[in-house]
């Protein structure tokens, strides 16, 4: 190895300072790196190429049920965004203002897109007249900006990138179809393509987005016991089509307002990802979001035949995303630096495995070593990664649901909230004075009401009076 390497410098226990360990897998694994930008990241080719994975997922689910890809200006006049007063009051603490053209001050200030829902109406106006024109359902992948107070990365940062689909409908009915189907994709995908078991739920009114009718969530639960809001899917009703007047003809040639529907994923999900599957040597990657899902470790790879060797297995190898650790490094530098980026699994052939015809596959998740024959080697590591995708979503799970607790009093609530990090399901009376004071007294907020729930008590575990709705609270990011 080089004289000016060293080895991948260890990374701060998450058992001793979890935020500090988030910081760190963040950096060291290339994930990211700050700018001189206040509260704006870099997204590095190694974070990038994770989103990008998440992107096609998405877009590939989304086109499936009818959705095309559309692009609207990053710019809202402020007029524009006035025309929906409960949504601009939602979002006039985070907006950034643009007062100034060139040199000259403009004559009315510019939104820079916090979210586009204006933009999509004011263009609805335009190309809705009748109900042939119906359903229209768009998404655009884009950046928006919200001049947060306090920023990590990834979880909350003042630009970040998103995907943020907006349908219209002539039905109230299709609306909310719409946005069930949009909740319980972005539910399958986390569970199937992330492993990160989610809790499927309506937002009670003072969490919903603003200018909403209802807004739906999956709430994830990381490793530290704090919940992730982890995507969204609203309602939006008629309201937005009223102010923005928004009208169709139906096909008895009356008019109608029209209804809509708006959802979103952020790169917010990688902070999920790293959070619910890291551990202590860095990230660890599901394998079906894994930019890289194999690492080919030559082994003495300057005796004769080794590194021709990995080149072959590489080229095998065709179904599956993986390369070839042919740098200058000592192999545990390579190890560990495999382990820090979160690469699923790598695999070790030098002169013995290849005299053996064999190789050594170990698994980043448990770092299970497995001896395979070569000539099953491509059979055999899909097999390796499918039970690591699954593994992974159990264990997410398992621990989800170890730190998932019940509260039927107040005091019993206070106590599990503060002594054991994680979801606490109690019941509430629906005022959202209950919820605002057990924010104050606990930091706690109403993460969602799940849907299909049983009721666990008759009163609400704040005031006493009668429930309305099983909550899941918790501590959130």
């Amino acid at each position: 190895m080089a004289d000016d390497k060293k080895m991948v410098e260890a990374i701060t226990s998450m058992e001793d300072d979890f935020a500090q360990w988030y910081t760190d897998v963040c950096t060291k694994a290339e994930l990211i790196s700050y700018s001189n930008v206040k509260g704006c990241m870099v997204i590095k080719p190694a974070g990038y190429a994770i989103w990008e994975n998440i992107q096609k997922e998405l877009d590939r689910r989304f086109k499936e049920t009818g959705v095309e890809n559309v692009y609207m200006p990053m710019f809202i006049p402020e007029s524009l965004l006035q025309k929906e007063k409960d949504h601009v009051e939602g979002f006039a603490p985070e907006v950034a203002w643009v007062t100034q053209g060139g040199l000259e001050p403009l004559a009315e200030k510019l939104c820079v897109r916090p979210t586009s829902e204006t933009l999509f109406c004011d263009f609805y106006k335009g190309e809705v007249e009748s109900y042939r024109d119906l359903p229209k359902c768009y998404n655009q992948w884009c950046s928006v900006v919200r001049w947060e107070k306090t920023t990590r990365p990834f979880l909350r940062s003042r630009e970040f990138l998103w995907q943020e689909g907006h349908t219209i409908h002539a039905t109230a009915k299709e609306a909310e179809e719409r946005t069930e189907q949009m909740l319980n994709l972005y539910a399958d995908f986390c569970e199937d393509f992330l492993a990160i078991p989610v809790v499927r739920g309506r937002k009670t009114d003072k969490e919903k987005f603003a200018g909403a009718e209802a807004t739906y969530t999956i709430e994830a639960l990381m490793h530290d016991g704090k919940a992730l809001q982890s995507g969204t899917s609203h309602n939006f009703g008629d309201g937005f089509a009223k102010a923005f007047g928004i009208q169709y003809t139906d096909k008895d040639n009356k008019l109608q307002t029209p209804h809509q529907t708006s959802w979103g994923v952020s790169t917010r999900i990688i902070g999920a990802i790293i959070m619910v599957h890291g551990d202590n040597s860095g990230l660890v990657l599901p394998p079906k979001v894994a930019p890289v899902q194999a690492m080919i470790i030559p082994i003495q790879q300057k005796k004769e035949g080794v590194l021709e060797k990995a080149m072959e297995l590489r080229d095998k190898l065709g179904a599956f995303r993986v390369k070839v650790d042919d740098t200058d490094k000592s192999p545990g530098w390579k190890f560990s630096e495999q382990e820090m980026r979160g690469i699923p699994v790598r695999i070790e052939i030098g002169p013995k495995d290849i005299a053996n015809n064999q190789c050594v596959v170990v698994r980043r998740d448990t770092r299970e070593k497995i001896t395979v024959n070569l000539d099953e080697l491509d059979v055999k590591l899909g097999e390796i990664l499918d039970t690591m995708q699954k593994d992974m979503y159990e264990r997410a799970l398992a621990h989800r649901e170890a730190h998932t607790y019940e509260a039927t009093d107040y005091e019993g609530f206070k106590k599990t909230i503060d002594e054991k990090p994680g979801f606490v399901k109690a019941m509430w009376c629906g005022d959202v004075e209950c919820e605002n004071k057990i924010k104050e007294d606990t930091g706690a907020t109403s993460r969602c009401m799940p849907f299909n729930s049983k009721p666990i008590a008759d009163t609400c575990v704040c005031c006493g009076k009668k429930a309305k709705a099983l909550v899941y609270w918790g501590r959130a990011y």
